[in-house]
């Protein structure tokens, strides 16, 4: 368990031990940690235990926040409560049936070849600066890969060179979501974009040490991107190729990911592939533990709509036609 925090109202022996058992059982819990952090501040502000009273108090507190991370938070309390109970059968329990509901997910945008092209061209006019000579390269690179691995955006950005093995032409993605560690093969273009990129480093004699972060500025000492540093930018390229999604707002950095998955399983549809035996693949190659959280980024696009439609036809279109003819 990391050190530093300090519990200090009635419940912060449970929230201690709470998260000592989480923390054992191999789970970062670091946002829980912070939601919990924050309701002991409160209920040691007011010198109170956690009742239905304080507990309603302290989520009216939460009201400037969109009803999803309410929710999120609520539950958190709710699992602290649910674990309290082992020891205190009589203590609070709040009643998730009362929660926020749950939001619609966002529909996310799946980006076409041309809106790639475009985005590439965009970097090109990027500004250039004292401690970012690698800017326009470091976009390019990341926009491929975002785009050509589906990998997640803080999965990127804690690339480093060393990462990267040029013989077998794979990226090595450390210790990510669910503790999952793999080795992901790159494309043909994938890999000549980051030999192409580190060749340019060479060149300019940047560091390119093994520890190094791939995508490279000098900004805080060369440690790389934070994640909304380059997403500000990356949205900024959206604004500037005039990308938006069906309800005309702006993508998110995440929506590459959702793409990616779905041109997977259209190129599968494409070449005639057995499309549920390699799903697994598919869910082993984005990180997920279960293919149940790759079918969320399939989205029913209608390029696999009609795909679906003519595979369907093809195997079962002759039935269809039979069953539908007058008998004689």
């Amino acid at each position: 368990m990391s050190r530093g925090t300090s519990f200090s109202s009635v419940v912060g022996p449970t929230i201690v031990s709470y998260l000592a058992l989480k923390e054992a059982l191999g789970r970062r819990f670091a946002v829980e940690r912070g939601i919990l952090t924050h309701l002991d501040a409160f209920l040691a502000a007011a010198a109170a235990d956690l009742s239905a009273e304080t507990f309603s108090t302290w989520c009216s507190s939460r009201q400037h926040t969109t009803s999803g991370v309410r929710r999120n938070w609520m539950r958190v309390v709710r699992n602290l409560c649910l674990y309290r109970r082992r020891t205190d059968p009589s203590c609070f329990v709040p009643d998730s049936s009362q929660f926020p509901p749950l939001h619609q997910p966002v529909q996310p945008h799946i980006f076409t070849e041309d809106e790639i092209v475009r985005l590439l061209a965009a970097v090109e006019q990027l500004k250039l600066g004292n401690r970012s000579p690698l800017r326009r390269e470091n976009f390019r690179l990341g926009l491929v890969l975002l785009y050509t691995t589906g990998l997640r955006r803080g999965e990127l950005l804690r690339l480093t060179v060393g990462d990267y093995d040029a013989v077998e032409r794979t990226l090595l993605i450390r210790e990510s979501k669910f503790h999952k560690t793999r080795l992901l093969p790159l494309s043909p273009d994938g890999a000549r974009e980051v030999e192409t990129y580190l060749e340019i480093r060479r060149a300019r004699r940047v560091a390119v040490s093994s520890d190094s972060p791939l995508l490279w500025n000098a900004y805080h000492g060369g440690k790389g991107y934070t994640g909304e540093g380059f997403g500000s930018t990356v949205r900024g390229l959206f604004k500037a190729t005039d990308i938006r999604t069906s309800a005309g707002r702006t993508p998110r950095v995440h929506d590459f990911r959702h793409a990616f998955a779905a041109r997977a399983l259209l190129r599968w549809y494409q070449v005639g592939d057995d499309v549920q035996a390699k799903l697994p693949l598919l869910a082993t190659y984005m990180g997920h533990v279960s293919i149940v959280s790759t079918q969320y980024y399939l989205r029913f696009i209608d390029e696999l709509a009609t795909a679906a439609s003519d595979r369907f036809a093809k195997h079962c279109g002759a039935l269809i036609t039979l069953s539908g003819r007058a008998r004689p």
